[in-house]
């Protein structure tokens, strides 16, 4: 009996055992990251996959020119688009477009940032006002930004006044939607914690809701920028001016008055890596570093 009872004095705990292993398999990963030499850890995870996917994305579209299912003046080959851009870049102020295009949508965008966030903090706790705003909110949201666009040229004139309310009308019910969603998805122990430790009014928002909404708000924030990006693009399509300076939208619509496909096709491309580079610039280090910060990413 007494053999017995030193056995089981002895022997671990099953927790004990599981965190022991836990943490000796956390260590076999992370030597053996350790051990990937720089260039198969940034290169080949990082940069290789998207450059051969745009390689095949070239490919296929080199394929379709030489199989002619368009004529060349519809569907323009790789090479064509990228003489009629490198020859046009001057003709069509691109660069100074591309500046005009990127500031209105970052501005456009940090504007829908506070109003969006003052929205969806405003409702998300109000069952009264998130039962009347929120259809609202939902219904913007699914609206074509472009169909804002007459209305704003009525409003204000082709000035920069429809530009910007073209960006907001299809940014801020994103960002808004975003924040009550996150809202939602915090669980309720969290603020009854929070009460208990005296975080009431400003401080519950600042210390307890503000950081676990954030993984729904920055999600929300990436469609925000998304709309904001689309509104942006629609809103100088249509309206094109001179009292406006030159942007890419506006750039993409003279082209198609002048059927220079080649040209279209560029700047379509242009708009693309804008989009994709904002977000691998901003959003992407923001979404690492908030896994990380939570254990959900490996550091």
């Amino acid at each position: 009996m007494a053999t017995t009872d030193v056995i089981e004095e002895t022997s671990p705990e099953p927790e004990a055992e599981f965190t022991s292993l836990e943490a000796g398999l956390d260590a076999l990963e992370s030597a053996a990251e350790a051990r990937k030499p720089w260039w198969r850890r940034v290169f080949v995870a990082k940069i290789l996959p998207p450059v051969v996917a745009v390689v095949v994305l070239l490919l296929i579209w080199d394929l379709l020119v030489l199989a002619q299912i368009k004529p060349a003046y519809v569907l323009p080959g790789p090479a064509d688009v990228w003489d009629a851009i490198t020859s046009n870049w001057g003709t069509y102020q691109l660069t100074q477009a591309i500046w005009n295009s990127v500031s209105r949508g970052v501005l456009g965008f940090a504007i829908s940032v506070v109003v969006g966030t003052v929205i969806g903090m405003s409702i998300a706790r109000n069952p009264w006002l998130r039962a009347a705003i929120q259809p609202i909110l939902s219904g913007l949201q699914s609206l074509p930004s472009v169909a804002w666009v007459p209305i704003g040229i009525m409003w204000f004139g082709v000035t920069s006044g429809t530009i910007y309310t073209v960006v907001l009308l299809g940014a801020i019910p994103s960002v808004a939607i975003g924040l009550i969603d996150g809202i939602d998805q915090i669980p309720p122990i969290y603020t009854r914690v929070g009460r208990n430790l005296g975080a009431r009014g400003l401080n519950a928002a600042r210390y307890v809701l503000f950081p676990a909404v954030l993984p729904g708000y920055v999600s929300g924030l990436k469609q925000g920028w998304a709309f904001s990006w689309r509104s942006l693009m629609a809103a100088e399509l249509i309206a094109v001016s001179p009292h406006l300076g030159p942007g890419v939208g506006q750039a993409m619509a003279e082209a198609g008055d002048q059927n220079d496909m080649s040209t279209a096709f560029g700047v379509l491309i242009i708009i693309l890596i804008i989009g994709i580079g904002i977000n691998a610039l901003f959003f992407s280090p923001i979404e690492r570093r908030l896994l990380r910060s939570r254990g959900l990413a490996r550091a």
